[in-house]
């Protein structure tokens, strides 16, 4: 069995000063993904005894990027998808294990206005590129804060959400997209018809007390993992961010 745990965690010095580490630890994950670390090399040093540490940051400061912790020494570790204007911002990082390949993802947010929008929709489609080629030789698991709520039952608010970043059509349609291209979204697949849960919930409006959320952040899988797959969760109680962890587990 493999625990895996992919949080963003919205800013990891403020998240480690609301408790990131004793999470860390009492989670006990094989592989802990994050995603807006907001860091540059250098201003943080975390002490994960029994983890190989993997860090890719944006070139602007205080933005985006991501980082992997894992027990097991990967077989290779790459940045990014290869792609010079995807690559600045450090939203993707992809180890090689023996079975599989494990992507911890921060997508493009399509911003205020949809003034990303069109960015967005490049970046899906090169992203989705980089994950079929990586299957060719072997099953993929991503992760992440993938930036979408992918159906209405995915936020508490679709009817006035509509147009907004997040929950576009052209949003859901690539992750629509992405499913039909051979991908399982895991908790999806264990729980079909669940409503009320989700993974982030604005700052603003006292969102999380009254549940107003989304769920934005993803476990998924190559088809060909399905049948290895155990449980999926969302861990809701767990704050320190304005996303909470969401796991896999799989054999």
């Amino acid at each position: 069995m493999k625990k895996l745990i992919s949080w963003n965690v919205n800013g990891l010095r403020a998240c480690v000063g609301k408790g990131f580490l004793d999470y860390f630890k009492e989670a006990d994950a094989d592989i802990f993904c994050i995603q807006e670390s907001k860091l540059q090399e250098g201003q943080i040093s975390l002490d994960l005894p029994g983890y190989f540490q993997y860090w890719n940051y944006a070139e602007k400061k205080g933005y985006s990027g991501t980082a992997m912790f894992t027990k097991e020494e990967p077989l290779s570790v790459t940045y990014g998808i290869g792609i010079e204007e995807h690559d600045h911002e450090g939203r993707v990082i992809t180890a090689e294990f023996e079975d599989y390949y494990v992507i911890t993802c921060y997508t493009p947010n399509s911003q205020d206005g949809l003034a990303r929008l069109d960015y967005r929709m490049e970046w899906e489609d090169a992203f989705l590129n980089y994950l079929k080629g990586l299957e060719k030789t072997k099953p993929v698991i991503f992760c992440g804060d993938l930036n979408v709520a992918h159906k209405e039952i995915d936020l508490k608010n679709p009817k006035t959400n509509r147009k907004n970043a997040g929950f576009t059509d052209e949003e859901r349609g690539k992750f629509t997209a992405l499913l039909d291209a051979g991908f399982i979204d895991t908790f999806r697949y264990f729980y079909p018809d669940q409503e009320g849960i989700y993974s982030w919930w604005s700052y603003r409006f006292s969102a999380r007390a009254k549940n107003a959320g989304w769920r934005i952040d993803y476990f998924c899988v190559s088809e060909a993992l399905k049948d290895r797959l155990v449980s999926a969760a969302i861990h809701t109680e767990v704050m320190g961010s304005d996303h909470c962890p969401v796991e896999l587990v799989i054999a």
